[in-house]
């Protein structure tokens, strides 16, 4: 019980990463490491009593230093994509890396995912760990010196909650997420598309051919977008819909109900009749960005198993897409001086 710390290997550059331990009195733990404030397992009980590890990942941290489809990712500065990979801040233009055609994807291809973070504190009272490190100015191309907190939580009820926290000496970009890929019959288990999923949104974002939003909020409903009721994720995703089309499937930002600034509500579920998981999403942000692993292909992942497409899916808490170049969207500008901070936490049950 409580936080532990192992030896989980040595990075091409040959220095060690541990991978630390959080487990409640049940036995069900999760497993996070230094390198990338990663996710690397987070293991909770089915419907007979099994422990379950519900989130896809690699069993060698050498595999992490490569992690195109950022598996269990701690992302910043700023989560999902950033049009044209420029933006502008109080007059001043910033240009990013592209790294997905003419965008930045995930402020990469060196984001926080791919740094040592230094471990600021654990609390095995709490099954609590907390990562920090100092993202200079200037780092991916962000203004100013920012320091970064990140603390994982695994409570007695099975809740995995994420704390993410910063300040900065200079106006920047704040929008972190977590990249986990779940699968609740089990990481390596098959497809996903028999998962019922509900998000609590009646809005999205269309986007265009390259996935950036286009501006606008669209209602889900009549459309195959809406999962205001509880649907499987493979009912309708290979319907005759351009935005399906566009994405291979759904990887789009839900502008979820009943946000308000700071205040924790039930963004999206979801449930898999085979282990009897259910998995409740709370949140503090507006919104969620649902991707279905459309792009996973040939992934040799752990425990032997190759993850192929829509063999898990995200639900990355966010503000929408691009939103710094888009007046109307929330948005991520953190003021020099003014503190970030942002609650995420993924809620396990079963029911049998």
């Amino acid at each position: 019980m409580g936080v532990t710390a192992k030896k989980f290997g040595n990075l091409t550059s040959g220095e060690e990463i541990t991978l630390y331990h959080l487990e409640n009195k049940s036995g069900a733990y999760a497993e996070v490491m230094d390198y990338g404030a990663i996710l690397v397992k987070l293991c909770v009980p089915d419907k007979d009593g099994e422990l379950t590890d519900v989130v896809l990942g690699y069993d060698d941290v050498q595999q992490y230093e490569v992690n195109g489809c950022f598996f269990g990712a701690i992302i910043g500065r700023s989560g999902n994509r950033i049009a044209g990979a420029r933006f502008s801040l109080y007059g001043q233009e910033y240009q990013l890396d592209k790294n997905e055609n003419d965008n930045n994807l995930h402020s990469g291809p060196n984001g926080f995912e791919k740094k040592i973070w230094t471990v600021k504190n654990t609390d095995s009272d709490k099954n609590a760990i907390t990562f920090s490190r100092i993202s200079p100015d200037g780092e991916n191309g962000f203004p100013g010196e920012f320091q970064v907190s990140v603390t994982y939580e695994f409570t007695e009820d099975n809740t995995l909650q994420i704390y993410y926290s910063g300040i900065s000496d200079k106006a920047t970009l704040a929008n972190m997420t977590n990249h986990s890929y779940f699968n609740l019959t089990g990481e390596g288990s098959g497809k996903v598309l028999d998962t019922y999923l509900t998000i609590h949104a009646r809005d999205y974002n269309p986007v265009d051919e390259f996935s950036i939003p286009t501006g606008e909020y669209a209602a889900v409903e009549g459309t195959p977008m809406d999962f205001n009721k509880a649907k499987k994720i493979g009912q309708e995703i290979e319907a005759d819909f351009q935005q399906l089309k566009f994405t291979g499937g759904y990887d789009h930002n839900y502008v979820t109900d009943n946000y308000a600034k700071g205040s924790r509500r039930t963004v999206a579920v979801a449930y898999n009749e085979t282990s009897g998981i259910t998995m409740d999403v709370v949140s503090d942000c507006p919104c969620v960005q649902f991707y279905a692993g459309n792009f996973v292909i040939d992934e040799k992942g752990k425990n032997g198993h190759v993850y192929n497409k829509r063999e898990g899916f995200c639900l990355e808490t966010q503000v929408e897409p691009n939103a710094v170049n888009v007046e109307a969207f929330h948005s991520p500008v953190l003021e020099a001086g003014e503190k970030y901070q942002s609650f995420t936490a993924y809620k396990f049950d079963v029911r049998k």
